[in-house]
């Protein structure tokens, strides 16, 4: 049976592609996928389990549940100053990644380029691809903390842009930009009239100062895809509940391509979003404290190790560099699952520029983390 030759010649996920050897394979210390250890809070599972009890079961609108867009709108309202019509302009969709997918087919047509800061997630250039645009890499470097700067953005724009996909707290750096820092991208995009896609879904886990979303900047609401979720901060990655917030004409298209596919998220889930917004924030808050304190304690022993680690302004990853032990990311990354059962992912899956670097994740259990420093460092002595 005939298979499309763009879906034959997209390469697949270098995140899932390495832990396919991890399965099976005994006393594993896994810091690779990128969801938080912490089980959802009860009271948003009870939730769901009540929705259930209480026979709701059915499909909800296309655009998701009204008291949900409406909660969601109250929320960016009173948390960050963002207004949104939650009835024109707000979308449910069944995780960010769907909300990803939809941005992109709805804003490009065939050749349009995106721009997207390197080291990636994983999916950002493929989504680019598969909806017909061409995905083009701004490389940053450790010494800006992997940081685009406005120059380069610029520089790049004026090559011939529709938009830029932005990431922040970002996946695999833990990179993010201050209010001042965005306004200058911001007045870049403005002046070359750049769309964004702006993926902030590890918004609430910014540390080292206040997260501003994109669209709260002058000039740049009706330019903005606004996209987040509740997978990360409300540790809800199994339910697949994502928003995705924007101009009403860009939010009419993404729908139109949901109901489609998609036809609505899971309603077990938005009723469970709908109590995490109700009540769930003390819960991001306590959970944040321990990243922060697993942050510190990856940071500072990776560093003692001499594998040179920035410190992460957001998210839940550490990048340490291993350009010390002359190994590839790749080889690094399967001599130590191999010698010491350390599960991590190589710096090469986020692009070229990521090479010489690893990705670990602090969304693991505190002694987990320990015990990960003490085989990480016997492997070091040894290569």
């Amino acid at each position: 049976m005939k298979v499309s030759k763009k879906v034959q010649e997209l390469a697949p996920s270098g995140i899932r592609a390495f832990f396919d050897l991890v399965l099976g394979m005994p006393d594993v210390i896994s810091l690779g996928v990128g969801e938080p250890d912490f089980v959802t809070p009860w009271h948003i599972r009870e939730k769901a389990i009540y929705s259930l009890e209480k026979g709701y079961t059915s499909y909800t609108s296309n655009k998701g549940m009204p008291e949900l867009r409406k909660a969601i709108a109250h929320f960016l309202e009173k948390r960050y100053g963002l207004s949104y019509d939650p009835e024109e302009e707000i979308l449910i969709t069944v995780g960010v990644s769907e909300a990803l997918d939809l941005a992109f087919r709805a804003i490009l047509d065939p050749g349009d380029k995106i721009l997207i800061p390197e080291p990636s997630y994983v999916s950002y250039g493929p989504v680019v691809d598969l909806a017909g645009g061409k995905p083009v890499y701004l490389k940053t470097h450790v010494d800006n903390g992997f940081k685009i700067a406005p120059r380069q953005l610029a520089e790049t724009a004026r090559k011939g842009a529709l938009g830029l996909l932005l990431n922040y707290p970002a996946n695999p750096t833990g990179a993010s930009y201050t209010k001042s820092e965005l306004q200058e991208l911001a007045n870049v995009c403005v002046k070359n009239d750049l769309m964004v896609v702006s993926d902030e879904i590890y918004d609430e886990l910014t540390y080292d100062f206040d997260h501003t979303p994109l669209a709260t900047l002058k000039g740049m609401k009706n330019r903005v895809v606004y996209l987040n979720g509740f997978s990360k901060a409300y540790a809800m990655t199994g339910f697949r509940l994502g928003w995705a917030c924007g101009p009403a004409a860009v939010i009419a298209a993404m729908t139109k391509i949901h109901q489609y596919t998609m036809l609505c998220a899971s309603i077990t889930g938005q009723m469970a979003a709908l109590e995490a917004l109700k009540s769930g924030f003390k819960d991001v808050v306590e959970m944040k404290r321990e990243y922060m304190r697993r942050r510190r304690f990856m940071v500072e022993s990776l560093n003692e190790l001499g594998m040179t680690c920035h410190n992460p302004e957001g998210a839940f990853y550490v990048f340490p560099s291993i350009q010390s032990t002359g190994l590839s990311s790749l080889d690094f990354a399967k001599k130590l699952l191999q010698k010491q059962r350390v599960a991590l992912v190589p710096g090469v899956a986020f692009g070229p520029s990521a090479e010489g670097f690893v990705r670990m994740s602090y969304a693991s259990a505190y002694e987990n983390l320990k015990e990960a420093i003490v085989r990480i460092k016997n492997f070091l002595k040894d290569t």
